[in-house]
């Protein structure tokens, strides 16, 4: 597939389609994800760690609830069963498209199970291509690659597929960035920029928490020659960044993710502290707040919207939100604080159509 091929046009797991057939998107997803391969905080204690090994059950749901990223049956979406039936919600509640964000690695991108699941559900299933957060991947092995050979991956995903499936990803991300960035990171997102030039896919970047992070992950990808007006930051309400950094980011030209709409105001002390940063989170009213705020400042058309379900507790089958939370529930919300339907449909199908195309 060349970039003249893709040009204009949004390229699912099932083939190339047009925008106009995107309709309501959700741009930050994982429908198989497997996250205990070097990202799992597992607990030292003797009781804490039976407790991350037992399968999820109504007893344990509420320890989990609070410890998600030390349970390793939390972390891991494996059943293509249950992810149809979970998508499906989303489709009944009037979703369209799910772009999906698991990238190369140790984190279980499967492209042929997205396939499965996108003809199952006939939702528009977009697969991202590169590296996540140093951890998720062998050390040794990215050191000894260089930003040629990853790029090299990532056109190649794109235009030939994944492996020997067939199956093409249709955007670059989620780049995976921690505090303070790492030499491979760094790498990563370099790979990133040179692999947008050459395909003009957009660009999705996992930040990390510390203020300054997106701000050196921004001027890393400028550096390289990125696009910022088709590169996403992602996890806004989750980082609670200040609204100056947020300002710079957007007058930078890239677009800002709100994508963790359901998780209600806890994260891990553990996780946050050690990218030097209080474990503080938004509520989905504060994110509404927030966006709004954006919105009368002018940045409406630089924001997206969505949920980043990656674990179990996440989903409706083990008492979570769902894929459906921000049409269900959210939207009916923000109308409550002011936000128009017009306004709704710019963040939720207008602004991921105009950034999912290919660029020439």
């Amino acid at each position: 597939m060349s970039q003249e091929e893709l040009t204009g046009r949004v390229q699912t797991v099932l083939g190339i389609i047009d925008a106009d057939s995107l309709g309501v998107t959700l741009p930050h997803e994982h429908l198989l994800i497997d996250q205990t391969r070097g990202l799992v905080f597992e607990p030292t204690e003797a009781t804490e760690k039976r407790l991350a090994h037992q399968p999820i059950t109504l007893e344990n749901l509420s320890w989990i609830q609070i410890h998600a990223f030390n349970h390793l049956d939390n972390l891991r979406l494996l059943d293509e069963q249950v992810a149809i039936k979970e998508a499906l919600l989303y489709k009944w509640a009037g979703g369209d498209t799910i772009v999906e964000l698991t990238p190369s690695g140790r984190l279980a991108r499967d492209p042929l199970g997205l396939a499965r699941i996108a003809r199952a559900t006939g939702l528009n299933v977009v697969m991202g291509s590169g590296y996540y957060v140093e951890g998720s991947y062998s050390k040794e092995s990215m050191e000894a690659k260089t930003d040629n050979d990853i790029a090299e991956e990532i056109v190649k995903d794109i235009t030939v597929g994944v492996d020997d499936s067939g199956i093409r990803s249709g955007v670059i991300g989620e780049l995976g960035c921690t505090w303070p960035l790492k030499d491979n990171e760094r790498k990563v997102l370099r790979a990133g920029a040179y692999a947008q030039k050459r395909t003009g896919a957009a660009i999705w970047v996992h930040p990390g928490r510390n203020e300054m992070a997106p701000i050196e992950e921004v001027e890393a990808l400028a550096d390289a020659g990125a696009d910022l007006s088709r590169v996403v930051i992602c996890h806004i309400d989750r980082c609670g960044y200040l609204l100056d950094t947020r300002q710079k980011l957007l007058d930078s030209g890239c677009y800002l993710e709100y994508d963790l709409f359901g998780w209600e105001g806890y994260y891990p002390a553990r996780v946050a502290l050690a990218e030097g940063h209080l474990p503080d989170i938004l509520n989905d009213v504060g994110r509404i707040k927030e966006i709004k705020e954006l919105i009368g400042m002018g940045y409406l058309k630089q924001i997206l919207l969505s949920q980043d379900i990656a674990c179990k507790t996440m989903l409706v089958s083990y008492g979570g939100w769902g894929y459906a939370h921000l049409l269900r529930e959210v939207v009916p919300l923000m109308k409550i604080y002011g936000i128009s339907d017009e306004q709704i449909n710019t963040m939720m199908v207008d602004n991921p159509k105009r950034l999912l195309p290919f660029a020439p």
